[in-house]
């Protein structure tokens, strides 16, 4: 194990040196480098030196497990609540549409599995905003871990801000508004799983990430999980395109391809209609044969990170009679 310091200047000096000279960070040295910059004893003008570099050179699998553990140590009273499965929200950009990946974590709770979304968002319109959305469904925010639980026990799903759950990991995330550029930590907490769920989805935006954050999670002993490149780095699946989903099945790495569920073009952004009426989707006195396909697809996938479903095929089949009944359980 690498002995810490106390200073990022050994590891801005090892990243930075140049492609001849430089190397990356081993997973002891990145867990060294998150925790000064989360315990905020790095000076900025460091911290934001090695994010820059590291964007610009790219994160390596063992870099991001290493920032992951760090956040993962400072969120420990998060763990144990009971959550199946973890579900990062953490996109950003004016592209995205309605968040109807929130339908399908509702979908995947009502199947029995206890749902943590958390997350933080920026530079989204009303329309795709996820926090102005929670109430629509139904999804209680929770800012205490007792919250959390209550909630968990109740609906079987919830909400944690970033803000509530990690402020310190917030204040790096944020940095994005100084430097004009994401960083590692955007990937990171996207891994973070501050629950402890034995299962995980993640979205990405750009496919080369899914392999990354795949490798990470095996780095740090994740068992189940999957990654898709997903509606504006959410992990929502695109209903009219062949979607490769990575990932982990009891610790091992598994590959499957989630085949077109409608035919033709449409960009997932142009679901038509209103976020007003997103509740009115759910509660089936509105319709859209696109949405549905996001939602059941998106369910799907997600039942099949859990591990309790043996093929895309049979989670699918769980989705759609999830899906077709929510309207005689609106209630519930």
């Amino acid at each position: 194990m690498s002995a810490p310091t106390t200073s990022l200047a050994p590891y801005i000096q090892a990243v930075g040196r140049g492609p001849s000279r430089g190397r990356s960070l081993s997973l002891d040295e990145a867990a060294d480098a998150m925790g000064q910059i989360l315990d905020g004893t790095a000076a900025p003008e460091a911290v934001g030196a090695l994010l820059m570099v590291l964007r610009f050179r790219g994160e390596t699998a063992e870099e991001v497990a290493g920032f992951v553990a760090a956040v993962r140590a400072r969120t420990v009273e998060w763990r144990d609540l009971g959550a199946a499965l973890d579900w990062p929200s953490y996109a950003a950009g004016r592209s995205r549409g309605l968040p109807l990946f929130l339908m399908a974590a509702r979908l995947v709770a009502r199947a029995g599995v206890p749902v943590v979304l958390h997350g933080w968002n920026s530079h989204q319109d009303g329309a795709a905003d996820v926090r102005s959305a929670l109430p629509d469904l139904d999804i209680e925010t929770a800012e205490t871990p007792e919250a959390a639980r209550a909630a968990l026990g109740g609906r079987g799903i919830v909400y944690l801000p970033l803000e509530a759950v990690c402020p310190q990991a917030l204040t790096v995330l944020r940095l994005r508004e100084i430097l004009g550029l994401r960083s590692s930590i955007n990937t990171t907490l996207r891994l973070s799983n501050p629950t402890g769920a034995p299962a995980a989805v993640q979205g990405v935006f750009h496919p080369s990430y899914r392999l990354l954050q795949q490798d990470a999670a095996g780095l740090l002993g994740d068992r189940d999980m999957l990654v898709l490149k997903g509606g504006g780095g959410e992990f929502e699946r695109h209903p009219a395109k062949t979607v490769d989903l990575y990932g982990l099945r009891d610790g091992t790495a598994v590959e499957y391809v989630a085949p077109p569920l409608v035919d033709g073009k449409r960009r997932l952004a142009e679901v038509e209609i209103g976020r007003d009426r997103l509740a009115a989707l759910w509660r089936g006195e509105a319709e859209d044969a696109f949405a549905d396909r996001v939602v059941v697809g998106t369910a799907a996938a997600a039942l099949l990170a859990s591990g309790g479903y043996t093929s895309l095929e049979a989670a699918t089949s769980v989705a759609e009679a999830l899906w077709t009944t929510r309207r005689d359980r609106a209630a519930a």
